[in-house]
C-alpha cells in the first residue's frame, strides 16, 4: 500500500493550522503541523514532508526567513513551499520569489485553488523524487560497473601472467577453477616431439647472449603457430618443444591439427635457418608426430606443479624426432593412417627406435596436398 504524501502545515494562528489540516486529511493526504519558523525546521528532519504550506506572518521568524533557511539546506533545498499570505503586494511576492516560494496562496484560501496547487506541486516532486531515485541508482551502477572493470582488469592480468608460463589453455582452465580437467585422465592425443638440429654445437660455440636471443626468436615462431593451431605446450627444454592435441581441451580432428602446425613450422623454421646460416649457425628444425593414449594431469610439489603427458606415444614421438633429419617430418604410420588425404609422404621404412621392442614403420611428410 503506498503511503500517501505528507504536508507541513506551518501557521501561528491554530485556527488556521486545524481548518488547512482537516481539509488536508479529507483528501487523503497525511499533515503534520509547527506554529513557528523555529518549529517547522525541526519538522522537516523529523517528519520528512513532501510540501510546505507556510504562513508568511509569523512572529520570531517570518515566512519568507523560513522558507531562506528550508532553500538553505541541502536535505530540503527542493522541496515545494507554498506561501500563505494576506498581503497582495507585488513587492511581497518578489520577496518570496527570492526567498526560494515556489507558489503563493492568498487568505482567505479557495479549496479548490489549494488543492490544485497541491496536487501539482506534489507531481513536480514526485518526478523530482524519480529522477533523484534514478540518479542514485545509477551511480550505485556505475560504481559496481567499475569495480567489475577493475575485478575483470586484474583477472585479465593474473591470466597474462599464467599464460607466460603455461600453455593458455591451462591458464584458462587455472584462472576458471577447473580445477577437475587437471586431474590425472588418459585420452588419445596426437603428439608433436621438436628439436633443433646442430643446436647443440651452436650453444657450445656462442656466446649465451646469442644463444638466449636465438632461442627466443625461434620460441616466438613456435609459440605463434602452436596456438594458431590450439596445440597445447605441454613442455619445452631450451631448443626442444612437446606438443600435444586434443587435450586438456578437446578438439575436432587433433592429427590434422598437429600435422598442418608441423608444416607451417618447417616453413617457419627454414626462413629462420636463412638468417641463422647468415650468422655463422647451421641449425635446421627436426619433427617426430605420432598418436595414441596418454595418461595426463599436474605432477610436481606444492610451489611448482607441471603439466604432463605420460606414456608410449610421447616417447615414440621423441624417438621420431631424435631420427628425423633437419627439415624433416617423420610420423607413425597409425599417424599417416588419419591425415593420409592431406599429405604427400614418403616411406622410410622400419625403424628400431630406442625403448620399443618392435621396429616402427615410419613415413617422412613431405608437403600438404592442395
Amino acid at each position: 500500500m503506498n503511503t500517501p504524501p505528507k504536508i507541513l502545515v506551518v501557521d501561528d494562528t491554530p485556527h488556521n493550522v486545524r481548518l488547512l489540516a482537516d481539509l488536508l486529511r479529507a483528501k487523503g493526504y497525511a499533515v503534520c503541523t509547527a506554529v513557528s519558523g523555529g518549529d517547522a525546521l525541526a519538522c522537516l528532519t523529523e517528519q520528512a514532508p513532501d510540501l510546505v504550506l507556510l504562513d508568511v506572518v509569523m512572529p520570531e521568524m517570518s515566512g519568507y526567513e523560513t522558507c531562506a533557511r528550508i532553500r538553505a539546506r541541502p536535505d530540503t533545498a527542493l522541496l515545494p513551499v507554498v506561501l500563505v499570505t494576506a498581503l497582495d503586494a507585488s513587492e511581497d511576492r518578489i520577496k518570496g520569489i527570492e526567498a526560494g516560494a515556489d507558489d503563493f496562496l492568498s487568505k482567505p484560501i479557495n479549496t479548490e485553488e489549494l488543492l490544485a496547487r497541491v496536487r501539482s506541486l506534489l507531481r513536480i516532486k514526485d518526478l523530482y523524487d524519480t529522477v533523484q531515485r534514478q540518479a542514485n541508482q545509477l551511480a550505485e551502477w556505475n560504481t559496481l560497473l567499475e569495480q567489475r572493470v577493475r575485478d575483470q582488469v586484474a583477472e585479465l592480468e593474473r591470466l597474462a601472467r599464467l599464460k607466460r608460463f603455461l600453455a593458455p589453455q591451462l591458464a584458462e582452465l587455472i584462472e576458471g577453477d577447473n580445477s577437475s580437467l587437471l586431474a590425472p585422465h588418459r585420452r588419445r592425443l596426437a603428439v608433436a616431439f621438436l628439436d633443433l638440429r646442430g643446436f647443440t654445437a651452436f650453444a657450445e660455440s656462442a656466446e649465451p647472449e646469442e644463444v638466449m636471443e636465438t632461442l627466443a626468436e625461434y620460441h616466438a615462431e613456435m609459440g605463434q603457430l602452436i596456438m594458431a593451431y590450439e596445440g597445447t605446450l605441454e613442455r619445452f627444454t631450451g631448443d626442444g618443444l612437446v606438443v600435444v592435441f586434443n587435450d586438456p581441451i578437446e578438439v575436432p580432428n587433433p592429427e590434422e591439427r598437429a600435422v598442418r602446425m608441423a608444416v607451417a613450422m618447417r616453413e617457419a623454421a627454414t626462413q629462420l635457418r636463412e638468417r641463422w646460416l647468415r650468422r655463422g649457425h647451421d641449425m635446421h628444425l627436426g619433427i617426430g608426430m605420432t598418436s595414441g593414449y596418454a595418461t595426463l594431469g599436474v605432477i610436481g610439489f606444492e610451489g611448482r606443479w607441471d603439466y604432463s603427458a605420460i606414456g608410449s606415444v610421447v616417447n615414440q614421438a621423441a624417438r621420431l624426432c631424435a631420427a628425423a633429419e633437419g627439415g624433416q617430418i617423420l610420423v607413425s604410420e597409425r599417424f599417416l593412417s588419419t591425415v593420409e588425404p592431406l599429405v604427400e609422404s614418403a616411406v622410410i621404412g622400419e625403424l628400431q627406435l630406442k625403448g620399443f621392442r618392435r621396429p616402427v614403420v615410419t613415413h617422412s611428410v613431405l608437403r600438404l596436398r592442395t
